[in-house]
Order: structure tokens, then C-alpha cells, then sequence
């Protein structure tokens, strides 16, 4: 009966498991909708205007919005490393750590080596990660994704921008989970400063702008706020990527405990039976014993 007893235990154990990745998986979904619809609403218009910055960015603007462009020599890199606050979202947070990880070893090892290397992280994730394995972290986010909105975004963008204007940078790198559907996320390192203008291609055709009032005026009111909403497309990837993942992986929790009720089921019916069995011999054995 020992067995029996704790068969059933085992069963209830799992049945309340189930019931929670069950309603942790409807909670993922319904901000996974909000995350999804404000990213695919983000994103035309931040490649757009990306695009329009990289194309006409060659030209003259006026010197502060200019120097986004200034392609510096590596002497100070820092890589911003976007993970989320809470776990229970399958290898999301793992991989971006791995990927960040393999990025300062096979690219940046030297600078790492003397110190001109540096880590912003954003999501507590990271942060810990980094930070117990001795690594150089600068600054740490956690709040941002607790109410994750563009105003909220713009001091640290902001403060990334000025960063490398004023030379304490040469370099900004984002390390992040781009957000393909819920089931897919892609990694990717992307580079935030310096920006890359498009190398003009001579094909006879030539893209001929109009300009109102003129073309440093639009430059540097248009640059800085593609940064920003880079930086903020950046999060709005990764917030929805991170919900993604925990839909996937509470979906394949409640399968899993689905599977395996089955099976304890079965184990219980063929132990209970095992045990009714049991009592019939014994009391077919008593009764035989008292007729001897």
C-alpha cells in the first residue's frame, strides 16, 4: 500500500504543476499579444528611418549629430547585453549570455585582456551572470522592463548616446533575442554607434531628396531620434522574444506533465490492481487454511 501511497502523491504533485505552467503559459501569451503588436507596429518605421539616416548620412550636417558616424579606431567597446528580469523561459536568457560570451572571446578578447572592454547590462539575468563571473559590468537595468515604454527608454539611450560622443567609447554593441514569431527568436549582435552609412552604388539611378527647411536642420533633429528608436526597438525585440519563449516553454512544461500523469496513472491501476490481487490471495489462502 506504501506504493500505492505514494504513486497518488506523485500524481497530485504533478496535476498542481500542471496547472500552474498551464496558467503561467496564458499569462505569457496575453503580454506576449501586447509585445507583439507594439513591435510589428515599431519596427516598418524604425527600418525605414534607419535607412533614411544610413542613405543621406554621408552628407554635411551639423558636427554634433555628425559625429555618430565617426568611425574611431577600437580602443574602448562597450557591448549592451539585453536579457529579461524573471527565468522559466527556456534557454532564452542562456543564449544571449553564450552569444555575448563568445562574442568578447573571439572578437574582443584583446581589448577584454586590457581592460578597454566594458558591459551594460539590462535585465537581471545578465547582470548576474556577468557580474559573479568577474566580468567588467559598468552599469545594470533591471527596472526598465517593468513598464517598458519609450519614454522610459530615453535616459538610457540617451546616456549610451553621450557616452560615445563624448569619447568614452568608440564603439556600442548590442547583444540581444530579435523577435521573429513566438516559437522563433533570433540572436544577434548589433552595432548601435558608430552609425554606417550606405555606400552609394553608381547604377545610373540616383535618389534625389528635397529637403525643407534644409538638410543639417532635418539631420540633426532625425538622428538622434533614430538612435532612440533603435535603442527602443532593440527592447521591444527582446521583451516580446522573452514572452515568446516563456509560452513555448510553459506549453512544453503542461505537455510534459500531460505525458506523464498518463503514465503514473497507468502505474497506479496496475499497482492497485497488483494489491487487490495481493488481499484476494490472502483471503482465498486464510479460507482454504481454516477448512484443513
Amino acid at each position: 500500500m506504501s506504493n500505492l501511497k505514494e504513486v497518488r502523491t506523485r500524481i497530485e504533485s504533478v496535476r498542481s504543476t500542471q496547472q500552474i505552467t498551464s496558467a503561467m503559459k496564458l499569462v505569457a501569451a496575453s503580454k506576449l499579444r501586447r509585445a507583439q503588436t507594439s513591435i510589428l507596429q515599431l519596427r516598418p518605421y524604425a527600418e525605414k528611418l534607419q535607412e533614411f539616416i544610413q542613405y543621406i548620412g554621408t552628407g554635411t550636417g551639423q558636427e554634433g549629430e555628425m559625429a555618430y558616424f565617426e568611425n574611431r579606431e577600437e580602443e574602448n567597446v562597450l557591448i549592451v547585453v539585453i536579457t529579461s528580469n524573471r527565468g522559466l523561459c527556456g534557454a532564452f536568457n542562456a543564449n544571449v549570455i553564450k552569444h555575448a560570451n563568445k562574442l568578447i572571446n573571439q572578437k574582443y578578447g584583446a581589448l577584454y585582456e586590457q581592460g578597454k572592454l566594458s558591459l551594460y547590462c539590462i535585465g537581471k539575468k545578465g547582470a548576474e551572470f556577468f557580474t559573479s563571473h568577474g566580468y567588467p559590468v559598468v552599469e545594470q537595468n533591471t527596472d526598465i522592463f517593468d513598464k517598458l515604454n519609450f519614454e522610459n527608454a530615453l535616459p538610457v539611450a540617451e546616456g549610451l548616446m553621450q557616452d560615445f560622443i563624448s569619447g568614452k567609447y568608440s564603439r556600442i554593441i548590442m547583444v540581444y533575442n530579435h523577435f521573429k514569431n513566438p516559437a522563433v527568436q533570433m540572436l544577434v549582435n548589433e552595432q548601435y554607434l558608430p552609425l554606417s552609412p550606405v555606400e552609394a552604388v553608381d547604377n545610373g539611378h540616383e535618389i534625389d531628396f528635397i529637403f525643407e527647411p534644409d538638410k543639417a536642420s532635418i539631420l540633426s533633429e532625425l538622428i538622434p531620434k533614430n538612435l532612440k528608436t533603435q535603442f527602443y526597438k532593440a527592447l521591444l525585440n527582446s521583451y516580446a522574444s522573452e514572452h515568446g519563449a516563456r509560452m513555448t516553454a510553459m506549453h512544453m512544461a503542461t505537455e510534459n506533465a500531460t505525458e506523464l500523469l498518463k503514465e503514473l496513472r497507468l502505474k497506479y491501476n496496475k499497482v492497485r490492481q497488483a494489491s487487490i490481487t495481493s488481499e484476494l490471495l490472502e483471503i482465498v489462502g486464510g479460507a482454504e487454511a481454516l477448512k484443513g
